[in-house]
């Protein structure tokens, strides 16, 4: 009876230190920011997965912006650079429960396309810059909306990146997207140029995750924080 007592009381304080252990590496983990920006359950029970599109900029059209050495070697890649990080973003998004599909520049599938949110993902060129900046359709329905996407980005991907906010460089190129003008007319939208080759390279190369988190966090933002009421369906002529 007294061994048996015993061994109980061994296997409670067994398993109470584990418990504490974890505990311990769980305040370790979120002080050294290993904690996850995603929660494990975005969807609610029952809920419909959101729709989320992500084009990687210049997949499977050209290279996009190409960076040399004095030699003329090829160094880098705008198309390469950028797949990664989209990749990782999509990554990030799935383990949400997220439904992320994953266009090419030009995508047939882009005509007429239907999701709770369209990111496409570039980087600017190779000059010795540095600075990220994002634009949506300068014809939008839903201006509103396009600036609930910008501010999300504006708060999650320069806090994850550490990078300044660019907006002298917002080009027409940016404004007018070609897949802006080729997607449903209430499907948000929004482009983000990562970083510059030249100034950003080491971010965007060696470290892409950081620019993933980025992409998630801010795509998480704007899911998260839709106004009640408000959708594409009701902004239609803002």
């Amino acid at each position: 009876m007294r061994h048996t007592l015993v061994r109980r009381i061994q296997r409670i304080l067994r398993a109470i230190s584990f418990a504490a252990l974890l505990g311990i590496f769980a305040i370790v983990a979120r002080i050294f920011g290993y904690a996850p920006e995603w929660p494990a359950a975005l969807i609610p029970q029952g809920a419909a997965a959101p729709r989320i599109a992500l084009i990687s900029g210049h997949a499977g059209f050209d290279s996009g912006a190409v960076c040399t050495a004095a030699d003329g070697t090829v160094t880098l890649t705008e198309a390469e650079t950028v797949a990664r990080i989209t990749d990782l973003a999509a990554q990030r998004m799935r383990r949400t429960g997220a439904e992320v599909l994953l266009l090419d520049e030009y995508d047939p599938r882009l005509d007429g396309l239907q999701a709770d949110i369209l990111l496409s993902l570039h980087a600017d060129s190779c000059i010795l810059a540095s600075g990220y900046k994002a634009a949506y359709y300068e014809r939008s329905q839903i201006p509103s909306i396009g600036d609930r996407i910008l501010g999300c980005i504006d708060r999650h991907y320069a806090a994850a990146t550490g990078l300044a906010h660019d907006p002298d460089t917002v080009t027409v190129d940016m404004t007018a997207y070609h897949a802006f003008r080729k997607i449903d007319q209430h499907t948000p939208a929004a482009i983000l140029e990562l970083g510059f080759l030249g100034g950003d390279q080491e971010l965007l190369t060696q470290r892409p995750e950081v620019a993933a988190r980025g992409v998630a966090a801010s795509v998480l933002c704007f899911l998260e924080e839709e106004p009640a009421g408000e959708s594409p369906q009701t902004t239609e002529g803002q």
